[in-house]
């Protein structure tokens, strides 16, 4: 057992080295500065503490905090998506088609990382999502308010979609006001027509706020592009906004895989059809013609 002299003769700590500051901190150091007045840089960019303090548990199954963490981790994707959509949608009314595939390649990779979000809840038992479902009440994922703006953006409009949401002005408002935007799909539709592509008036003067039905001349104008030259522009367009969609499709067949095995064919949370609705969902492709026209190529 070392004495106490034997203690007292190891060389102290010095004081720079434990603040951060001094000679620990000297430029050309290896150790990082560790002082701040207030708090970190980095906190005050990534707001991690708003965000590792937003979680309260409503059960006392352990298994719920992952299932609460996932589903904000995927409001979070949610959110960025939209955003890319939307740089890439005024980016095509500004005839800006280089900032556009930017933005829709961002988004795949994005779409590719909601994706994975369901890994968590994609082996869940009935027993284990039983364990905290009560939690839930009548909250269900149709509720999303984020995830209604990707929908819309996609075309797949319903204004019956704003009624969860009259309590909520704010929120309310943003979602009427992107049901009568137009949608990505129709920034495209409207693009390609100014690049002198034979797109009907009938579509590029749609009606908006409705869903966005196919049209054979959209399918043609799509048919005649991806016939052409392989290195074009508007077939680069198409296959981001095909990657696009296929992601889309993914997250719709990963959903109801992982409903279908926590839950079976029950009832859904907020009184929805369960997988019956999320099969119906899953059978509907985004941006239509550009799948339909393969077939004429």
């Amino acid at each position: 057992m070392p004495s106490e002299s034997s203690e007292s003769s190891q060389p102290s700590q010095p004081t720079g080295a434990q603040s951060g500051t001094g000679a620990g901190a000297e430029s050309g150091s290896e150790n990082p500065n560790l002082d701040f007045a207030g708090t970190t840089p980095y906190e005050d960019y990534v707001r991690a503490d708003v965000l590792t303090h937003l979680q309260h548990p409503l059960s006392d199954d352990p298994g719920e905090m992952s299932f609460l963490v996932t589903t904000q981790v995927m409001e979070l994707w949610f959110t960025v998506i939209v955003h890319e959509w939307t740089v890439a949608s005024r980016a095509l009314r500004a005839d800006d088609p280089r900032t556009a595939l930017e933005a829709l390649r961002r988004s795949v990779y994005e779409m590719l990382s909601l994706n994975a979000s369901w890994e968590p809840l994609a082996h869940l038992t009935p027993a284990q999502f039983n364990a905290y479902r009560g939690a839930l009440g009548e909250g269900s994922g149709f509720q999303s308010a984020m995830y209604r703006r990707m929908e819309f953006m996609l075309g797949d409009k319903s204004a019956s979609m704003l009624v969860p949401h009259r309590g909520a002005p704010r929120v309310y408002d943003e979602l009427e006001k992107a049901l009568h935007e137009p949608s990505l799909y129709d920034e495209v539709l409207r693009y390609l027509a100014r690049r002198g592509e034979d797109i009907p008036e009938e579509v590029t003067g749609r009606d908006v706020s409705q869903r966005y039905e196919p049209h054979p001349a959209v399918e043609r104008v799509w048919a005649r592009i991806y016939s052409g030259d392989p290195g074009s522009e508007l077939l680069r367009l198409g296959e981001a906004l095909t990657e696009v969609a296929e992601q889309v499709w993914r997250w719709r067949n990963d959903h109801l895989v992982a409903t279908r095995r926590a839950m079976g064919s029950k009832q859904g949370t907020g009184g929805s059809a369960g997988v019956a609705w999320l099969e119906k969902r899953a059978r509907k492709n985004v941006f239509p013609e550009l799948w339909t026209a393969r077939s004429h190529v």
